[in-house]
């Protein structure tokens, strides 16, 4: 079935805050609309009004039919405690609740007193099968096998009996990205769908995007991905408190607001000249209309009042000019300043050189489970900048721990540099995570900065009065990040470890961390999935990881 889905006059937000208001937007089929903005624009609180999971502080959202079946995708794989991959597929994809639904229509149709007021227990039913049979759920059981195993995810065990909680990041996702592959919904809401994929995942993601016959409205900070599968972008500006459709591509709309930037800064800079010569000028003829008053009353003796009236005159001609002048600036058509986005400043602080090995692995061999990676022996000199890419369970992160001495390997060896100083911000952000409030816990890693200084640098950040109380689990991933790059900020590093950096920053802060990787000279280890940040930093070496062996390429 294809579906429309229709927003008019939409605002949302959180409590008394609007982040976004008079917001309309058509999803036709066929449509595939990005929407892109800061951290804290609204972007997943727009998804969640759109799918029925929230309800807007104004507006209204539509579907045509009316019983369109929309599936909502959020940014985590939340993973219920005894969920079961089949179970957490089922929940995702819509059927668990299309089956519960049927199955209470079925009591209802059994059981007349069960159905609700003024509803015909056929008629519940009838409804809720069709509902039963649209969300695939009638052969799901025996399609989901085949899907996993077409993503390679191997699982230790029967997917009804595998738990989700059970899994690494990266078979969370796949198994996030098959339940998507498994749905039947009439328009896809995906909120940050390339989050942990890699390439090969990524590149499913964007085949089963572009072959969608429904309408989709994404979430993502993936620039190529955006390029490749996008028709319309959606940008929601929180510095101009504005909102926006671009027709065409992610990359026709950075040109096209890049120009309107450009136009809007013109305009108020003209503006602001004209004003301000305008201004200029009357305070110049006002001064002159009342120097010539002071002269008249002072040269002219009491006598000669031919040329009293003379200068008076002149002087109310001035007047009269000043009053003209002020008429034409009161007429000027105002133009708004355009207000600057917040910008992240960001600077990864040196520490002083290592020693010239930073770091050796010999004939290292590491197990873990079934799992097994190496032989591997690397070297990683001083200064250099090392791009890591491969598939997901390939052994990237296992290599990470090795190369940084946090996992002896089971044969073979492996040795540390001296004075190596490390910062890092892993896939899972664990450097700050728990309860403690986030200063206390920035504190804790950096003790020779006060409290004040904690607090200013985090601001810079982004982070302010209202996140550094908060516990640090608490934050959003995207705010966990950009603490985590404050701490390299804050702290010398001379070998900078970055695993999947991109994952939940928005589209400035990304380009400011690679801004910040073209200045830095220290060694770099930087692991990555998303396409244009390896064309854009610069790296000397290139490994890739997969099977639990290292090719250099």
């Amino acid at each position: 079935m294809t579906a429309t889905l229709v927003a008019q006059g939409l605002a949302g937000g959180h409590g008394h805050r609007t982040l976004f208001d008079s917001l309309d937007l058509t999803v036709a089929p066929g449509d595939v609309v990005g929407v892109v903005g800061a951290n804290g624009a609204g972007k997943s609180t727009l998804l969640r009004i759109l799918g029925g999971e929230a309800e807007p502080q104004a507006g209204t959202v539509q579907l045509a039919p009316a019983d369109a079946f929309v599936g909502w995708l959020p940014q985590e794989h939340e993973r219920v405690e005894g969920e079961t991959v089949v179970g957490y597929i089922a929940r995702r994809t819509g059927c668990a609740l299309a089956t519960a639904a049927m199955d209470a229509a079925a009591l209802a149709l059994g059981d007349p007193s069960l159905a609700p007021a003024g509803v015909d227990p056929s008629d519940a039913y009838s409804a809720a099968l069709d509902r039963w049979l649209a969300s695939g759920a009638a052969d799901l059981e025996e399609r989901i096998p085949i899907v996993l195993a077409d993503l390679g995810l191997e699982l230790d065990g029967d997917p009804e009996q595998a738990l989700m909680t059970s899994l690494s990041g990266g078979q969370a996702a796949r198994v996030g990205l098959a339940a998507l592959l498994l749905s039947r919904f009439d328009i896809v809401l995906l909120d940050e769908p390339t989050n942990d994929l890699d390439l090969d995942g990524l590149e499913r993601l964007e085949a089963f995007v572009q072959g969608l016959r429904g309408g989709v409205v994404l979430v993502s900070h993936d620039r190529e991905f955006l390029a490749r599968c996008v028709t319309r972008v959606l940008e929601l500006d929180l510095a101009q408190s504005t909102n926006r459709v671009y027709g065409g591509g992610y990359d026709a709309y950075l040109e096209e607001r890049a120009t309107l930037r450009r136009h809007a800064r013109e305009q108020y800079d003209e503006f602001a000249d004209k004003k301000a010569d305008l201004v200029a000028r009357a305070r110049t003829q006002r001064e002159w209309s009342s120097q010539g008053v002071r002269n008249a009353m002072k040269k002219a003796p009491d006598n000669d009042k031919n040329r009293r009236r003379a200068m008076t005159e002149s002087s109310e001609k001035q007047a009269q000019k000043v009053r003209q002048m002020e008429s034409r600036i009161a007429r000027l058509e105002e133009v708004e300043e355009p207000r600057k986005e917040w910008e992240l400043q960001f600077a990864i602080a040196a520490a002083p050189r290592s020693s010239t090995v930073v770091s050796t692995l010999s004939g290292a061999v590491i197990r873990q489970g079934d799992f097994t990676l190496g032989p591997v022996s690397l070297q990683v000199n001083a200064g250099e900048r090392i791009g890591i890419t491969g598939p997901n369970g390939a052994g990237k992160s296992t290599l990470l721990r090795a190369l940084l001495g946090r996992r002896e390997p089971d044969e073979g060896s492996a040795s540390l540099g001296a004075s190596v100083q490390i910062g890092e911000i892993d896939q899972a952000r664990s450097l700050l995570a728990g309860a403690t409030p986030l200063a206390a816990a920035f504190e804790g890693l950096v003790p020779e900065m006060a409290s004040g200084e904690v607090r200013t640098l985090l601001a810079k950040f982004g982070l302010r009065a209202d996140h550094v109380g908060r516990p640090v689990d608490e934050l959003s991933p995207g705010e966990r990040t950009r603490a985590a790059m404050a701490l390299l900020q804050a702290r010398g590093v001379n070998l900078l470890v970055l695993d999947e950096p991109t994952n939940h920053l928005d589209l400035a802060a990304i380009e400011q961390l690679e801004q910040a990787l073209d200045t830095y000279e220290g060694t770099l280890l930087l692991v990555t999935h998303d396409r244009r940040m390896l064309e854009t930093v610069r790296t000397d070496r290139r490994w890739h990881v997969e099977a639990g062996r290292v090719a250099e390429r």
